[in-house]
C-alpha cells in the first residue's frame, strides 16, 4: 500500500493526472526529449564529451551518464530499477504559484535551464519493515553556469515558497533545511504531498558537481521520520559519479 500512494504521488501525475501513455504517444521523453529540444535550439548534437563554452568542466555523454547512475550491486539493502523515460517528462509542468515552480519540478527530475540528457532510479529497501521510496537522477547540463542557475533557483523557491499545486496535487510545508556539505555545492528541502487524503512526507536533496546535478527524493507515507534520503545511498551514488568524472579527465 505503502508504495503504491508514493508511485501514484511520484510519478502517475506527469500529465495532471491524465492518460499518459495517451499523451505522450508519440512524443520523446526523458533524456531523448531533453536532447532533441535542445539540439532543436542549437545545442550539442554529441551529447556532451566537449568542453563547455564556459570553460568548466566538460558535460557527459548519454554513455557515462547511465554507467554513472548506481546499480543494485552498488548499495546494500536496496533494490535499484531504472525509472522509465515515460515517468520523467521532459517538459515542465505549470505550478501555482510559480515561485514554487523550481521545487515542483523535481518531482520530475526536469529544470530551467533545462538538462541535456538526465538518467533516473527508482530504489525499493529489500526489507518489508523500510517503507522508504527513494528517486534519484542524474542531470547533465552543457554548461555548469546552467546547473549553478538551477541551484540558485531551488535554494531560492526552497525559502519563498511555502504551498503550491502541482499536477492536480497540492504540497504543503515547504521548508529549506541546511545546505549539505555535498559536491560542489547541494541543497535541500522537505515538503507534504496529499493524494486521496494521505499526507506523504518528502525530502529532496540535490547536489552539483561541475555541470552535473545528482537530484534524490524519498518519501514515506508511514513514518514521517523516515522520510530522508538515506546517507548511503547519497554516498554511493557521489562516489560513482566522482569515479567516472575523474576516468573521464
Amino acid at each position: 500500500m505503502a508504495v503504491s500512494v508514493v508511485a501514484t504521488l511520484g510519478f502517475t501525475a506527469a500529465c495532471g493526472g491524465g492518460d499518459d501513455e495517451k499523451d505522450t504517444e508519440g512524443k520523446p521523453t526523458g533524456a531523448t526529449a531533453t536532447k532533441a529540444a535542445d539540439e532543436g535550439k542549437g545545442g550539442s548534437e554529441g551529447g556532451g564529451g566537449g568542453a563547455t563554452s564556459g570553460g568548466g568542466p566538460a558535460p557527459l555523454t548519454e554513455a557515462q551518464l547511465e554507467k554513472a547512475a548506481i546499480v543494485s550491486g552498488d548499495i546494500k539493502n536496496y533494490k535499484v530499477a531504472k525509472t522509465p523515460e515515460g515517468d520523467i517528462p521532459a517538459e515542465t509542468v505549470p505550478a501555482e504559484p510559480a515561485a514554487c515552480q523550481s521545487v515542483a519540478d523535481m518531482f520530475f527530475f526536469t529544470s530551467t535551464p533545462r538538462a541535456e540528457l538526465r538518467t533516473a532510479r527508482t530504489l525499493t529497501a529489500t526489507s518489508d519493515l523500510n517503507a522508504t521510496v527513494v528517486s534519484l537522477a542524474l542531470l547533465a547540463h552543457d554548461e555548469q553556469s546552467d546547473a549553478e542557475k538551477v541551484m540558485a533557483g531551488l535554494r531560492t523557491a526552497s525559502k519563498s515558497c511555502t504551498a503550491f499545486e502541482h499536477t492536480d496535487y497540492k504540497y504543503s510545508g515547504v521548508k529549506a533545511l541546511p545546505d549539505p556539505k555535498q559536491g560542489d555545492e547541494a541543497v535541500s528541502y522537505q515538503m507534504k504531498g496529499s493524494i486521496e487524503g494521505t499526507d506523504v512526507p518528502m525530502t529532496f536533496t540535490i547536489v552539483r558537481s561541475g555541470p552535473t546535478l545528482a537530484a534524490f527524493y524519498a518519501m514515506n507515507v508511514l513514518d514521517a521520520d523516515k522520510a530522508q534520503v538515506p546517507a548511503d545511498v547519497i554516498e554511493a551514488q557521489l562516489t560513482k559519479l566522482a569515479e567516472l568524472e575523474k576516468a573521464a579527465g
